[in-house]
């Protein structure tokens, strides 16, 4: 698949491997869902693109600080479903983008694995909330292979 880098902040559709999958030896995850892309690193010497990756998920968070909710209204906006969701803040999935792992979201003419992007200000609760899991050292990261 031929796509441009998203930018931080897009939401894509994504075979998301769950960090304790990961942990049993899965390489696959269960089923694609929403991801949202928080960051973007370009390796200099090749030009590839690194993107970090939080899953998005119907499942209220044991802890609040866990995860972020994701607005309905915002939800609405990007075509997804009416449900309530949370951006997972405890965990993410790094790839070489494009890579393997991106699914077309069922149902979109033409055909794209991009819903779009939420808020500017969205995005940075998601960050700090991301960093601030990740300082308290409960933030894992899986690296996903091409």
């Amino acid at each position: 698949m031929t796509l441009a880098p998203p930018k931080s902040g897009t939401i894509i559709r994504y075979a998301y491997l769950w960090a304790d999958q990961h942990r049993r030896g899965r390489e696959e995850g269960d089923k694609d869902r929403p991801a949202l892309v928080l960051t973007l690193a370009v390796k200099a010497d090749n030009g590839t693109v690194q993107v970090l990756v939080l899953a998005i998920t119907h499942t209220a968070p044991g802890i609040a600080s866990d995860a972020v909710p994701l607005p309905a209204a915002v939800k609405a906006r990007l075509g997804m479903d009416k449900e309530p969701s949370w951006i997972v803040t405890t965990e993410a999935n790094a790839f070489v983008w494009p890579g393997p792992d991106l699914r077309p979201i069922p149902g979109r003419r033409p055909r794209t694995v991009i819903y779009g992007r939420v808020p500017d200000n969205l995005l940075q609760q998601v960050a700090i909330s991301f960093l601030t899991n990740r300082k308290r050292q409960i933030s894992r990261t899986v690296l996903r292979t091409s």
